[in-house]
């Protein structure tokens, strides 16, 4: 076995990205997956007529012309009448989180959060822009020792060992969970995504040292903060008692119906109910009881698969994905092998992991379906029942929702608690279908179902067994005629208004010869920027089959035919590829992107966004991340003296090598370089507060 560096003449998104995206980030975040064909394929009659309707109503309202692609929704300059927001119907807060303090519903507010927006850098900048009166610190790095007895980060010399104990690699989702009532302890749990091996080893590394760093660099961490007092900057505590590194070899049990199925069950794990490792963990949540959700997305580009069955074919599962060459050192990553089959059926669920208890094992729950998520966001319902919101990202995949079964019990006793972390065991799965209402109104909003795939314990699909729809949950949501979506990333609950935003990021893809053009609800061909779709569920009732829905904002360039800013007509920060959100206290959304592909290219950033009254769709950039890096995993605390932004600081430099970095964030270190001084980037979490 050889290791091999990645040969960037034959990427396959080499000249197919947009602005800042590297296509290097695109190999090895998501296997190369816009430059397949997108696996959803099916085609429902549905949407020829919705976009045939759209279309002609555009003809008759005077739309068709070039770029006027935003069927009906005005660019920013438009008349009042046609930038005005869709209709909303004031939802009702659900649950509340132990870290938050929800407003009134409805009710627009000002976050403490005061800045004046910053400018956008060029995508070369290799820094943090910060508004004026900010700072910003790391908190935890790749490679900083957190268990106990880990040794310090030395990129030179790099083990399994050193890197099970050490802050994991490309940090994603982010969460800060307060434990104590003074806010000077915290625990931060991170997930790591994907690996990117040019950076991370010097030439001459050996492959097989490289792989097995590589699976104890992906997972999740959990990390023990400190502080003296509100307000000040956190630091990690080195082995404390809480710390835990969860990798791809740490074994996680199945529950719900899928449990012991002989769709999950492989030579190692005959019975189909323990698994090893999480992989390509993505965006998440935290839960009312305190656990952390993650959504592990491109699992497939792991495994060499044949791809003739479309079983596979449906998760982009195929020979040409395996390209890091796992299977060469861990057999159960080919998936050609007999014994080995169903191994990627044990990937692509929610994950819940306690971070209070790091003896506690982690359980992938099955009820919630199968699909490359981003995450899964939940809200208590008035009647107690949670509900949890995901996004499928992929090209024309959809948006899914999950209804517990049984009801929260509040408090903190040992009952309550065991109790709350089964809701996600037991359940009803349904998929969301989009209904534009028509253009004459002047913007893109309508109704919508969530169709059902299973209840009670039953599947609701024909010819598919309830094991069945949860293990190929993309093939059950084509038969129920869900809506073809722009890549829906995160997709999260306002605890202040009640409404569910979603993030799409983009679709290159739409209105390409022989796929599907512009819908109401994905309004654009090529949407290389994306879009912002906000669902009001009916009565504010989160358990019921309606909903209503319009779009928040079509992102891009201000003034670019087809923008829409909520409505909102001042100036307005530029923005595209929405994929992170999170809210302030007040309700307040916050955005922070994938890309930004724009006649100059501009680093990644978040953007702060209000969502009600006169200000409503007012973008306002709030930082920016350096060269080659996303933003994700935002988390902003504006209550109980505390100012502070988070984010993970994930992939800076990707397209850089060892020995020729891009990036040098977060330390800086240039020159020669001494033994375990590494001079590339370290993908970080950083704290953003006032100076």
């Amino acid at each position: 076995m050889t290791q091999t560096p990645t040969d960037r003449r034959h990427l396959p998104m080499a000249g197919l990205t947009h602005g800042n995206r590297n296509p290097v980030t695109c190999h090895l975040r998501c296997g190369d997956a816009c430059s397949f064909t997108p696996p959803n394929t099916t085609d429902n009659d549905y949407f020829r007529d919705v976009a045939t309707r759209a279309l002609s109503r555009r003809r008759t309202l005077g739309l068709a012309g070039a770029g006027a692609v935003a069927l009906g929704v005005a660019a920013t300059t438009a008349s009042p009448a046609a930038a005005r927001p869709g209709r909303a119907i004031a939802g009702k807060p659900g649950g509340k989180y132990p870290h938050t303090k929800p407003g009134k519903p409805g009710k627009p507010g000002r976050s403490r959060l005061l800045f004046t927006p910053v400018a956008p850098q060029p995508a070369d900048t290799d820094s943090v822009g910060v508004p004026a009166g900010y700072r910003w610190d790391t908190i935890v790095r790749w490679g900083d020792p957190i268990l106990p007895g880990a040794p310090g980060f030395d990129a030179s010399d790099q083990t399994q060992e050193s890197a099970e104990g050490q802050f994991g690699y490309n940090c994603d989702y982010l969460d800060i969970i307060e434990t104590n009532s003074k806010g000077t302890r915290a625990l931060l749990v991170a997930n790591h995504e994907y690996t990117n091996e040019e950076i991370m080893f010097p030439p001459g590394t050996d492959p097989e040292t490289v792989v097995r760093v590589a699976l104890a660099s992906h997972g999740m961490s959990v990390v023990e903060l400190r502080r003296a007092r509100r307000g000040d900057a956190w630091s990690y505590i080195p082995g404390a008692p809480k710390n835990r590194r969860i990798t791809a070899e740490t074994p996680f049990t199945f529950d719900g119906p899928v449990r012991g199925s002989a769709l999950l069950r492989t030579a190692e794990d005959p019975r189909g109910v323990t698994v090893r490792g999480t992989l390509n963990n993505c965006a998440g949540g935290t839960t009312p009881w305190g656990t952390v959700l993650s959504g592990e997305e491109n699992f497939n580009q792991y495994f060499l698969a044949a791809g003739t069955d479309v079983r596979e074919s449906r998760y982009g599962l195929g020979p040409t994905q395996d390209s890091r060459g796992w299977r060469n050192v861990d057999e159960r990553f080919d998936a050609t092998s007999e014994g080995y089959r169903n191994e990627p059926h044990r990937f692509g669920w929610i994950v819940e992991v306690d971070p209070t208890d790091p003896s506690s094992t982690p359980v992938k729950h099955t009820a919630m379906g199968r699909f490359k998520h981003e995450g899964a966001n939940v809200i208590v319902n008035d009647d107690g029942h949670v509900v949890a919101y995901m996004g499928d990202d992929e090209r024309f995949d959809y948006v899914y929702r999950f209804v517990s079964r049984k009801k929260l019990r509040k408090g903190n006793s040992p009952g309550a608690r065991r109790h709350n972390l089964g809701l996600l065991s037991e359940g009803d799965l349904s998929v969301a279908k989009f209904i534009g209402d028509g253009l004459e109104d002047g913007v893109s909003d309508g109704i919508g179902r969530w169709l059902p795939l299973t209840r009670a314990g039953r599947s609701m699909v024909a010819g598919m067994s309830l094991e069945e729809v949860l293990v190929f949950t993309r093939l059950a949501a084509d038969k129920a005629g869900a809506t073809k979506m722009d890549r829906p990333e995160d997709v999260e609950p306002n605890l202040v208004n009640g409404h569910i935003y979603v993030a799409c990021t983009n679709n290159t893809d739409r209105g390409k010869a022989g796929k599907e053009g512009p819908t109401e609800p994905n309004p654009r061909n090529a949407n290389k920027d994306g879009h912002v779709v906000e669902m009001i569920p009916h009565k504010g009732d989160h358990t019921l089959e309606r909903f209503r829905w319009n779009l928040l904002l079509i992102c891009g360039d201000p003034g670019t035919a087809g923008t829409y800013f909520g409505g909102y007509e001042g100036p307005v920060s530029p923005i595209s590829c929405p994929d992170n959100v999170a809210f302030d206290s007040v309700g307040n959304l916050w955005v922070s992107t994938d890309g930004q592909p724009s006649s100059t290219s501009r680093c990644d950033a978040l953007f702060k966004v209000p969502v009600a009254g006169p200000q409503r769709g007012r973008v306002q950039q709030f930082l920016s991340v350096p060269a080659g890096a996303e933003t994700c995993g935002p988390v902003v605390r504006d209550t109980d003296g505390e100012g502070s932004v988070f984010v993970s600081v994930q992939h800076p430099g990707d397209g850089g090598t060892w020995e020729s970095p891009t990036s040098f964030f977060p330390d800086y270190v240039t020159g020669s370089a001494g033994r375990g001084e590494f001079k590339g980037p370290r993908p970080s979490v950083i704290q953003v507060r006032r100076a």
